[in-house]
């Protein structure tokens, strides 16, 4: 798994990128890909865990698992 962080996400396109230090170059990201329950989004700055694969028009983000910020009450 890699690690990186949500450069951008459109909602209503439903798709975005992730960047990492690993790496150059974006990685698409596509909301189906992404791993948690409910509406399925990212936000910019977030960190997510994620699977690469290559494509046909380059690296794409798999099974992308967003880190949850834990809220302390």
């Amino acid at each position: 798994m890699a690690t990186g962080k949500v450069k951008w996400f459109n909602n209503s396109k439903g798709f975005g990128f992730i960047e990492t230090s690993e790496r150059s170059g974006d990685i698409f990201a596509h909301y189906s890909t992404i791993q948690m329950d409910g509406y399925r989004t990212l936000k910019a700055g977030q960190e997510v865990d994620f699977e690469l694969e290559e494509g046909p028009k380059g690296l794409h983000a798999t099974n992308i698992v967003p880190h949850i910020a834990e809220t302390k009450s």
